[in-house]
């Protein structure tokens, strides 16, 4: 069976590793990101992406999404939420209340209103699978990351219920946990705390990693791997799971 698969937030990083998982085993795949120029990319050097450009929050994108990957994929077997924001970094006291309601917007309901509409496609595949990206603040505390860790969690609720619902229609879903990534966000994030302490971005870098037990950042290829195994053949009985990716970190800091 060829697989019809939607990533939300596709254009780079997570996303984009997946997408190209996906397609290397035959896959055809549909990206969506609010990134135009990241979109143009991704197609340009993978001819076999479809895309559309919009925002997971806004319910008219969304209905455009949706009549791309009807015309695009005929159908849907694979729905890979990605999409998601970090918000600001403050204080639970200090916390914008604007800056609160964009992080749940996104990251809770605009994966709400993607899987909503997916459901049906999903319910005529054969084998559907959702794979919900959360993250390690889906497991631990994030002081001064209160918007994020909460609606990380909040996606395991989501998650474990959809498997509750859905499992009687053959569909599976299962959240992954990503700890520190490899890739330019997280250099930028050590290049800033460098520049900030005086230290080196190899100090950074090992004090980013001393709560893990593995010293070694996540590559988003063994997150897109990991996705493209709870989406097929062999895992047809897990769902409602956890899968931390995050070298077993004992916390976010």
């Amino acid at each position: 069976m060829t697989q019809r698969v939607l990533i939300t937030a596709g254009a780079g990083g997570i996303g984009l590793a997946t997408a190209q998982a996906f397609v290397e085993r035959g896959a055809r795949v549909h990206i969506m990101d609010i990134d135009a120029e990241g979109l143009r990319r991704a197609t340009a050097d993978n001819p076999s992406l479809t895309a559309t450009e919009g925002d997971v929050a806004k319910p008219d994108d969304l209905d455009r999404l949706f009549g791309d990957v009807r015309k695009q994929l005929g159908g849907l077997d694979v729905l890979v939420n990605n999409a998601g924001i970090a918000g600001a970094t403050a204080s639970v006291a200090e916390y914008p209340l604007e800056a609160w309601s964009a992080v749940v917007g996104v990251n809770l309901t605009g994966t709400f209103m993607v899987t909503q509409r997916a459901i049906p496609l999903l319910q005529e595949s054969a084998a559907g699978s959702i794979i919900v990206m959360s993250s390690l603040a889906g497991r631990f505390g994030y002081p001064n990351r209160i918007a994020y860790s909460t609606t990380k969690w909040g996606l395991v609720g989501f998650t474990k219920t959809l498997a509750m619902e859905l499992g009687p229609l053959g569909i599976t879903a299962n959240s992954i946990h990503p700890g520190a990534v490899e890739g330019p966000r997280l250099q930028s994030v050590l290049e800033g705390r460098a520049k900030s302490s005086g230290r080196s971005i190899q100090d950074e870098a090992e004090s980013a990693m001393a709560n893990q037990s593995i010293k070694k950042f996540t590559s988003p290829a063994d997150i897109a791997a990991l996705t493209v195994f709870l989406a097929g053949p062999h895992a047809r009985t897990i769902s409602g799971q956890l899968f931390p990716i995050d070298g077993d970190s004992k916390s976010t800091v």
